[in-house]
């Protein structure tokens, strides 16, 4: 491994549920929303990056209600190898990082659903960041 996580906090947090309508719609149709991923990063010093990984929810159709979803995730990893190349700190950020710490950002994310009444939350326990990675890139 060519990296160490030095620390980990939620950067970020919107979860607004903007009507009762909006509540029942999306308790009763949950299944009409997608969960979107996004990775940035954040060089803070040579070898100190912030990955800031994303899940936000959003309606699949147009005609269902948008409410405000999002945790921003960050965290600070220190490369420990001075001579890693451009391609592996890339993979680092995009695919190692996020897959490390998806299953506590979602049960996170879960938590807070299920915490404001939402009883069958169904966000995938497993996200392919390798596969997301080449899907990407090849776009």
């Amino acid at each position: 491994m060519s990296y160490k996580i030095i620390g980990k906090y939620i950067k970020d947090l919107d979860f607004n549920i903007p009507s009762t309508k909006a509540f029942y719609l999306l308790s009763k149709d949950i299944i009409n929303y997608k969960i979107n991923i996004e990775i940035k990063s954040n060089r803070l010093k040579q070898n100190i990056i912030e990955v800031l990984t994303s899940l936000n929810l959003t309606p699949i159709k147009d005609n269902f209600e948008k409410i405000d979803t999002k945790i921003v995730f960050a965290t600070v990893i220190e490369l420990i190898d001075e001579k890693i190349d451009k391609k592996d700190i890339e993979e680092i950020i995009l695919i190692k990082v996020p897959s490390e710490i998806y299953e506590e950002l979602r049960n996170i994310f879960v938590s807070l659903f299920e915490n404001s009444g939402f009883k069958e939350v169904n966000i995938s326990k497993s996200v392919d960041f390798k596969k997301l990675y080449e899907t990407r890139k090849i776009q």
